[in-house]
């Protein structure tokens, strides 16, 4: 990653904002945090903490993931959203372009995943060692060849959506890791983090968050 390590520049659109919260669409191709080395310091942790120092780290995208991400502005705010994310109270929801035309309509991908320590930061299904994980998930659209999925992660390993689509056969447009051929040959991975819904972490309200798809 660190050759070709080329990060969008511009702003970083704001989504939601509040005393214990601020909410972001994540651009596709920038880090969530910074890498090892200097050439992988900038990321989205370092650019909000330019614009508010005591922004505070709740989750992460992949570098070729796009859309929404929460960051906490206080160390309450942030052990809460950890607490509402290790317990499953947040509610996911991506959107995706596989490749090939998924014939049913719905379905649930369950397939433990472990890292592939050979390949690492490559995950692979492991039945014997692997950490419980589960996708459901929709179809769209028909798309030329492709078809436009909803993903709703029930678990949140490293890489799932990306594993779980190429084991479902239809894995994502532009995956570095796990596309091959003409599905691999796109400007970008086709996977952006749509929507979030979760209870406020300090007000105790329902927020319902949504970054448009770019796609």
């Amino acid at each position: 990653m660190s050759a070709d390590y080329d990060p969008p520049t511009g702003p970083i659109p704001i989504l939601y904002e509040d005393d214990h919260l601020i909410v972001v669409d994540k651009p596709h191709g920038l880090l969530s945090v910074p890498g090892r080395g200097e050439h992988l310091a900038d990321c989205l942790l370092t650019r909000l903490e330019a614009m508010r120092p005591e922004v505070l780290l709740c989750h992460r995208l992949d570098r070729d993931t796009s859309g929404i991400m929460v960051f906490a502005l206080t160390k309450e705010a942030q052990r809460k959203m950890g607490r509402l994310f290790e317990t499953k109270r947040v509610r996911k929801r991506y959107i995706a372009r596989v490749w090939g035309e998924v014939a049913e309509e719905k379905g649930t991908v369950d397939l433990p995943l472990i890292v592939d320590w050979p390949n690492r930061p490559l995950q692979h299904v492991n039945f014997e060692r692997g950490k419980p994980s589960v996708t459901d998930w929709a179809r769209v659209a028909v798309e030329d060849g492709t078809t436009r999925m909803r993903l709703m992660p029930r678990t949140g390993r490293s890489h799932q959506l990306r594993v779980h689509m190429r084991e479902l056969g239809h894995p994502i447009l532009g995956d570095p890791f796990y596309a091959e051929g003409p599905a691999r040959d796109f400007a970008r991975m086709m996977l952006h983090a749509e929507g979030l819904k979760f209870e406020h972490p300090v007000e105790g309200r329902m927020l319902r968050l949504e970054a448009p798809c770019p796609f």
